[in-house]
């Protein structure tokens, strides 16, 4: 059982807490790229580990990432002008450029003032419609990481962003949760679950498809040099008769809160994004071997109804005092009540509050992948209290790491299936 100590810990993520400066030290999204559509486009606010930051698109197409707070009076600069190379606060004028060097104080034209001045910036990269930010301290600032969307056109790639009232971790343990998935998700893992039968979803592009014949995976456990990985083992056929082979799903999970979701024709690449103590930013980038219909996805995800989702702010918009909009006779023909994959989880997520209370959790073995994430963020916060780095932060290369579905023989080692993922250590199944 998690202690109240520990949850507290694991949960607050703000300015010099042990968390805060664990995922301060790891590049992580900002905001979508799509925000600052043209050079000189309007500031994004952006929220992040508890501070609360600008991003511009300069008038040479470059980002930059601020305080949001001007540094003469502390107004927003979210009203600012972007041109000329920088953003203009209103108030006085004062102008910025993207590594927070001031270009203009027009209200003290003394230039050895402004020399001395300048506002507090991070470094940021751009890369498969996503803007990175590393927040932590220079000195320690680690290589940048390559995904595989990050290679794919801009036809086979798409990201959706949802902004939930919830802590990051709870996001990220529903998400690394292999048994829930044949449950919550029955409408689309097991859509023939009122007959107690298996009928296979066929859609190459349902992530949950393989998976709902089986409602108790097992889990076989590692750490590796980016975090950990398991393997989900389920029988072999809906039946359970079959002897000599199971099915085995691999999950790799990159610290400090990535994961990787495979269907049989894309993959979701999932950050999920510390805000603050109380919010998350989820950035789900799927990425196809053929062109992706943006809309038939939103449809699957249930992104596509506004009682749930905003496209315009992200902001995941059912209330819980009107029960997440969940649609209460449509559970007479299907599962949840409620639209999609994404909605689903998102209702899940934030119904536990916004700091989940982890002191009254009953977990079982199938709950081994979350008690694993918890020890490597603690260890983290630990190496990083004693001026160490924390787990997987020097893990550059991303991109040939892999998610299969298959069957195995009884007696085949599910690890040569991703001989790509370097073990860390042999680690005992929790």
């Amino acid at each position: 059982m998690t202690t109240f100590a520990e949850n507290e810990r694991l949960c607050r993520v703000g300015p010099n807490t042990p968390m805060g400066n664990v995922m301060r030290r790891y590049w992580m999204p900002a905001c979508l790229s799509s925000q600052l559509p043209n050079p000189d486009s309007d500031p994004v606010s952006v929220r992040l580990f508890g501070e609360d930051l600008i991003a511009f698109r300069d008038s040479n197409g470059k980002v930059g990432l601020l305080s949001e707070y001007c540094m003469h009076r502390g107004v927003s600069l979210l009203t600012g002008r972007v041109a000329d190379g920088g953003i203009r606060c209103l108030y006085h004028g004062w102008k910025y450029c993207i590594d927070g060097t001031i270009l203009e104080t027009p209200n003290n034209p003394d230039p050895r003032f402004r020399e001395k001045q300048k506002a507090r910036s991070y470094p940021v990269r751009e890369a498969g419609g996503l803007v990175f930010a590393y927040l932590g301290p220079r000195e320690k600032q680690p290589p940048f990481r390559e995904f595989a969307f990050m290679d794919a056109q801009d036809s086979h790639r798409t990201i959706f962003r949802i902004n939930h009232r919830a802590n990051y971790l709870q996001l990220v343990e529903q998400g690394s949760d292999s048994s829930h998935v044949g449950v919550l998700h029955s409408n689309t893992a097991r859509p023939s679950w009122m007959t107690e039968t298996f009928t296979k979803n066929t859609d190459e592009l349902n992530p949950a498809g393989d998976l709902g014949h089986d409602l108790a995976p097992v889990l076989e456990i590692e750490n590796t040099e980016f975090g950990m990985h398991y393997a989900a083992f389920r029988k072999a056929h809906p039946s359970g008769h079959v002897s000599g082979e199971r099915q085995v799903r691999v999950y790799p999970y990159v610290m400090p809160t990535i994961r990787f979701i495979p269907a049989p024709a894309l993959m979701f690449t999932v950050f999920e994004v510390p805000m603050d103590d109380e919010h998350t930013s989820t950035y789900i980038v799927a990425e196809g071997k053929n062109p992706l219909n943006r809309a038939y996805l939103a449809k699957m995800l249930g992104l596509d109804d506004p009682k749930f989702w905003s496209e315009e702010t992200f902001e995941f918009t059912a209330p819980k005092r009107a029960r997440f909009h969940q649609d209460r006779r449509r559970m007479r023909e299907d599962w949840s009540g409620f639209p999609g994959i994404a909605v689903e989880d998102a209702v899940m997520g934030v119904s536990a509050g916004p700091i989940a209370d982890r002191t009254q959790e009953h977990l079982i073995p199938s709950d081994a992948a979350l008690v694993r994430i918890r020890r490597l963020l603690l260890e983290s916060a630990q190496r990083v209290e004693k001026d160490g780095d924390p787990v997987g932060v020097y893990f550059e290369d991303c991109r040939p790491l892999a998610a299969p579905t298959q069957l195995i023989k009884d007696g085949q080692r599910w690890q040569d299936l991703v001989p790509q993922h370097k073990r860390a250590g042999v680690q005992a199944a929790e």
